[in-house]
């Protein structure tokens, strides 16, 4: 094991990987090694659950449609229902958190009336009301985590983003979809792969990859890790009760920070649900994330918005969204 590759692997690639016809070369030559060992270093890490897989993050309802989801389940029930819920492919994150509302859930499909037809299904196999509350503005969504500790203000310029209609996409750009859902096949010439398996050629998929992150299609393409076997245990969902009028000017604010992976505005769904503005924070101990939404909220004059925190307890699933 050479602990140094898998640091670089692990906390220069999450993004900015080289899409060229030979990535894993091109990453050798970066981290002067041999090609194998990459290859090697990134079985070994996929294998330990640190690495989900290589490749892209496609950003929210940008081909598809999601929401984030949730249920208040009684605790003597909490494990059964999650997997319940768990046994749908359209869902790809579900966490146990503390609150009445104790099972939250990713789930994403190729359409609105897919997602709106497992968003029933789901209710219908637990037994249990499902709270939607899908994305209505973006200010900062990147779940990359850096091992060094080091805050790249150039990745946190805030563009406020509202979304509509997803992108129609060729039968050639849905298979693209498809294969890539499973990330880069672990070989010397990974898009020749994918290229065999759709039909097309080595440079079209190329091409149409670095043409979906110019056009913000994909987040982020590069190593995809799983931030518990990173050691970041501490997992929060802050949310605020913000104005409507000043929920965008509040989001914007809150994204700038450092430590803040997500933000963006969610519906209320009242009297069940008041909060608007979510954020979420990730660190290795509770105290440490406890104590930076304490400083934030003085800072940035939050305390007058009602507010809570949902530290998650549980993790029942996490894998990648699959949209086709």
């Amino acid at each position: 094991m050479d602990e140094r590759l898998d640091f670089r692997l692990l906390n220069d690639f999450q993004r900015d990987f080289p899409l060229c016809p030979a990535p894993f070369a091109d990453l050798a030559a970066r981290l002067g090694v041999a090609e194998a060992a990459v290859l090697r270093a990134l079985e070994a890490l996929r294998r330990a659950g640190k690495v989900a897989r290589v490749g892209a993050v496609f950003a929210p309802k940008r081909i598809g449609a999601s929401t984030l989801a949730a249920m208040a389940v009684p605790a003597a029930e909490l494990a059964t229902v999650a997997g319940v819920v768990n046994r749908f492919p359209e869902v790809n994150h579900n966490y146990e958190r503390e609150h009445r509302y104790n099972l939250w859930f990713v789930v994403t499909a190729g359409s609105e009336a897919r997602l709106q037809a497992a968003l029933a299904a789901i209710e219908a196999a637990a037994g249990w009301p499902v709270l939607r509350l899908p994305l209505i503005e973006e200010y900062h969504i990147d779940l990359g985590f850096r091992l060094d500790g080091a805050d790249d203000p150039a990745r946190r310029g805030v563009r406020r983003e509202s979304f509509s209609a997803p992108t129609p996409l060729e039968e050639r750009e849905r298979r693209l979809v498809m294969v890539l859902q499973e990330g880069l096949p672990l070989f010397i010439r990974p898009f020749a792969v994918l290229a065999s398996r759709i039909g097309c050629a080595e440079d079209e998929v190329i091409e149409t990859i670095a043409r979906w992150c110019r056009e913000g299609i994909i987040k982020r393409f590069g190593v995809v890790v799983r931030h518990h076997e990173l050691g970041y245990m501490a997992n929060a969902m802050l949310v605020h009760d913000v104005p409507d009028g000043e929920v965008g000017e509040v989001g914007e604010r809150l994204a700038r920070e450092a430590g803040i992976n997500l933000c963006y505005q969610r519906p209320r769904v009242e009297p069940e649900w008041r909060y608007n503005l979510f954020c979420m924070i990730h660190g290795q101990v509770r105290a440490e994330v406890e104590a930076r939404i304490a400083e934030l909220r003085a800072r940035l004059d939050l305390m007058r918005y009602a507010h809570d925190v949902l530290f998650s307890l549980t993790r029942f699933k996490q894998s990648g969204a699959h949209y086709a």
